[in-house]
């Protein structure tokens, strides 16, 4: 299994001939101007809630690829109203198996507008069984004592958090966020994009690490393997 960093909190999972892409924000990142959006391959596009920071270029890869949409219901119909034929709707608390993986739709605190202002519904993040591994993607979220739910439900390989603060979680929370989902090996995302969100790097590994964790911070474009 691949992970692509594409900057922000978009990232791509290669599994299986499948390619699933979560919350695409990079033509207006300024940070992923060497990533062409145009050629980015999908299957499925994820998305953890209606921010445009999270869905600038959802539409247009959609359209292009064929992908189905998965969010929430509210995100899911507002997709639909805008060409995207194929889209698969959730909620929070949901599961589904799909042909690459299962899905679970959980709980993020935060809140969801459509770019063109229209309710975008609960937030969420998702755990996903994909290949026999457990990964954890938060979406934006504060840290919530829901969290500690996710053990109960699986055993995770890679958590995936915001740890930019100001909008999010920031590093020192999502340190015991580590600590509430039980997984000490975690991605960052939600970092450096905006002036209010950006990171001292070094530092904030040093904090994982003085917990005895891993951050991994992948440069746009990178990918790592699990």
């Amino acid at each position: 299994m691949k992970i692509t960093y594409y900057g922000h909190s978009c990232f791509s999972i290669e599994t299986g001939g499948k390619h699933l892409l979560f919350d695409p924000f990079i033509t207006p990142n300024e940070l992923a101007k060497d990533i062409n959006a145009d050629t980015i391959p999908a299957d499925y596009i994820l998305l953890s809630h209606g921010h445009e920071d999270h869905v600038a270029d959802a539409i247009s890869i959609a359209k292009r690829t064929n992908a189905t949409v998965v969010s929430n219901f509210e995100i899911v119909n507002w997709f639909g109203r805008h060409g995207i034929k194929k889209g698969h709707p959730m909620n929070i608390g949901g599961s589904w198996a799909f042909d690459f993986g299962k899905v679970k739709y959980v709980n993020a605190v935060h809140s969801s507008v459509l770019p063109d202002g229209t309710y975008g519904g609960n937030p969420g993040g998702f755990i996903l069984n994909i290949e026999g591994k457990n990964l954890y993607f938060a979406g934006d979220t504060a840290l919530t004592m829901d969290m500690q739910l996710i053990p109960k439900f699986a055993k995770l390989d890679l958590a995936i958090l915001p740890i930019g603060d100001n909008f999010t979680m920031g590093v020192e929370d999502a340190v015991v966020a580590a600590d509430f989902i039980q997984c000490n090996r975690i991605l960052g995302v939600h970092y450096d994009t905006f002036g209010f969100i950006k990171i001292d790097h070094e530092a904030a590994k040093k904090t994982f690490s003085a917990a005895n964790k891993e951050l991994t911070l992948l440069e746009i474009g990178a990918s790592l393997s699990l």
